[in-house]
């Protein structure tokens, strides 16, 4: 697709956002729109800024994580023959590491992560948050990257998952845990989903035996459910330590 068309294509994607807010501003709250110049050249730099990125992740980012699966899977890096698991321990760190890049470059995450620590009246930091966030879905990629390996069900590991989750709840500060369950859902954003999308397809493709279909899907849920575990985590760490220095 030419940029042209991927311009064209954002375009359309971003009027209806404009469309809701302005309709409902003119229309159920019967209010002016307050600096309208400066909103219209706001989206347009929205229109412009989404387009571009999308197209880097197009045609960069989301073919070297394909890539980066391929040559990490070949037989002229790890060998031939009776490969087991830990044979592939070069493709579990290379998954951590670019869970943990992803998720720090995820501008939703920033976005949650400097209003958390306004409503928070600075308890929750935007740095130790981002952290935190970023760790569980280098943890979470690490472990779904194993699961494609090892060609484990994926429902073992996501039933275990809320399990901890459950049992974190349960003990959590009340006051978080929304934050801690928005915090999975920031991460399958726009600079995650295609690179963690793009490994899990290489690795399945790669490896003799998995179905790209069943195998390759799956690691945006483990980027989804371990960052909740690391935030609350995260959490219940400050907590421990601030009553223990009371």
């Amino acid at each position: 697709m030419s940029l042209f068309n991927q311009f064209i294509d954002m375009f359309w994607d971003v009027v209806p956002i404009a469309a809701v807010l302005f309709g409902f501003q003119i229309i159920i709250l019967r209010q002016k729109i307050p600096n309208i110049k400066r909103i219209l050249v706001g989206f347009i730099f929205v229109w412009l800024g989404l387009t571009l990125f999308i197209v880097g992740l197009e045609k960069a980012l989301f073919p070297l994580g394909k890539l980066m699966a391929n040559q990490l899977t070949s037989v002229d890096f790890i060998g031939s023959g009776n490969l087991d698991w830990q044979d592939y321990y070069w493709v579990y760190i290379f998954a951590a590491s670019i869970g943990f890049a992803t998720t720090i470059a995820e501008p939703s995450l920033l976005a949650v992560a400097i209003k958390a620590n306004q409503v928070s009246g600075g308890f929750i930091k935007v740095w130790p948050l981002r952290i935190a966030v970023a760790v569980g879905v280098a943890v979470g990629i690490a472990l779904g990257s194993f699961r494609i390996v090892t060609g484990m069900p994926l429902h073992y590991f996501i039933i275990a998952g809320y399990i901890v989750v459950l049992i974190q709840t349960y003990f959590a500060p009340k006051n978080i845990i929304a934050l801690a369950y928005d915090s999975g859902g920031v991460t399958t954003s726009t600079v995650t989903v295609p690179l963690v999308a793009a490994l899990g397809l290489g690795l399945a493709s790669t490896i003799d035996g998995r179905n790209p279909l069943i195998d390759g899907f799956g690691l945006i849920a483990f980027a989804s459910l371990f960052p909740i575990m690391s935030v609350l985590a995260y959490v219940q760490i400050i907590k421990f330590f601030n009553h223990d220095k009371k």
